[in-house]
């Protein structure tokens, strides 16, 4: 006599076996109506590629001979592969998002368990609807961990893609690549584009970058950003103020000077920006108390003396050369009055005029430079100015 456990046991096996079969015969027609059910409750699949609906067909049929699989072999259970999505191309996952995906899975699921009682052996349809339970949690952990895998390499790219973009502009480099490399980084087209360089932090590379990020979002700012050896690099863009704008990520950078390079128009032109900003850095040592952030421009006196040939340039261009052309006076009372450390008594006697003669000239420096000759700072880019305005001259250079 046959033991009961022994005819149970067979009659358990019998039934999956003929589960199985039935299974196996069905997956053609379950995955049609899984598709026809997403052609008809899914409207973003009814507007997809015919090739891309055809590759979530496949999908589907995948997914169902794997549960075939999966139920085939209870004694020893396993976790579904991620493999269930491996006859679909890479770019699946850009065309499908995640909730999409697992909209498509849930409609498989309801299709096959719909048919359940047409697909289980008679007697046998509680253990294939559990077991479907348990294939459907399984499924969903193979459908994150394909996102997790997706989103992981298209992150590692775009760090690279991102570090070349910076790369390139601090080279001088621009070119029309660097607009679509950062279009496919999610940049905009915004008005105004600065870069900022300051010392990095002590911190791990893309945790810096992430941060960078993070409140540039929340700023509403266009970012691209990277750690150059010890410098962090932000390039802005859509930024009104470009000193305010920096202070909201003011945080981020490790300590030391921060410096804001010019406003220009676009990506490309941002190549001066980045000179600019990278010149100041690297000049701001000399100007301890300088504010931090701080502009380039503001920088002017320290970069030319640092040997930055375009703080030069525009020493000459924007302060000797309009004020050698408002006349002799000003050029002659301006430097007397520099040179007579800055006393307006002193100048009056070597110019042989009246003091308010010299305060009326010194509003006029003022007004033709924008700089104050009375206040400290202001005088001394004057100075510089005249200065390298005289070598200049001498030169035949103006």
């Amino acid at each position: 006599m046959v033991p009961v456990t022994s005819r149970s046991s067979g009659s358990d096996a019998t039934k999956r076996a003929a589960t199985v079969r039935r299974l196996e015969k069905s997956a053609g027609t379950l995955a049609g109506a899984a598709a026809a059910r997403m052609d008809e409750t899914l409207p973003w699949y009814r507007n997809m590629p015919a090739d891309n609906r055809s590759w979530i067909g496949l999908v589907a049929q995948a997914g169902i001979a794997a549960f075939t699989e999966w139920f085939r072999h209870p004694e020893a259970p396993y976790a579904v592969s991620a493999d269930v999505f491996g006859t679909a191309p890479r770019e699946l996952t850009r065309a499908i998002t995640l909730p999409q995906t697992v909209e498509l899975v849930r409609v498989t699921i309801e299709v096959v368990e719909a048919q359940i009682d047409e697909l289980a052996a008679p007697g046998y349809q509680q253990v294939l609807r559990e077991a479907l339970l348990l294939y459907s949690r399984e499924i969903a952990f193979a459908t994150a961990q394909v996102y997790a895998h997706a989103a992981e390499a298209r992150g590692a790219w775009d760090a690279r893609l991102e570090a070349l973009v910076v790369h390139s502009l601090l080279r001088g480099e621009a070119d029309e690549g660097i607009l679509s490399r950062a279009a496919a980084l999610g940049w905009g087209s915004p008005e105004s584009v600065m870069v900022v360089v300051g010392n990095a932090p002590d911190a791990d590379t893309q945790a810096v970058v992430d941060s960078i990020h993070r409140a540039s979002r929340h700023a509403r700012l266009n970012v691209l950003t990277g750690v150059q050896g010890d410098r962090l690099v932000v390039i802005l863009g859509g930024a009104d103020d470009p000193l305010r704008a920096t202070r909201t990520l003011i945080g981020q950078f490790g300590p030391g000077p921060v410096v804001v390079g010019p406003t220009v128009p676009d990506l490309l032109a941002a190549v001066r920006s980045a000179q600019s900003a990278t010149a100041g850095h690297r000049a701001c040592a000399a100007w301890p108390d300088a504010p931090r952030p701080v502009l380039a421009d503001d920088l002017l006196p320290e970069r030319a003396l640092a040997g930055d040939e375009e703080a030069r340039r525009q020493l000459v261009e924007e302060i000797y050369i309009p004020l050698h052309g408002a006349g002799s006076a000003l050029l002659e009372t301006l430097s007397v009055y520099l040179e007579q450390a800055s006393s307006l008594e002193g100048a009056a006697r070597m110019l042989f005029v009246h003091p308010n003669t010299v305060r009326y000239r010194l509003r006029r420096v003022m007004d033709v430079t924008g700089l104050v000759p009375t206040e400290a700072r202001s005088a001394f880019t004057l100075q510089v100015s005249l200065i390298l305005g005289r070598l200049a001259a001498a030169e035949g250079v103006l």
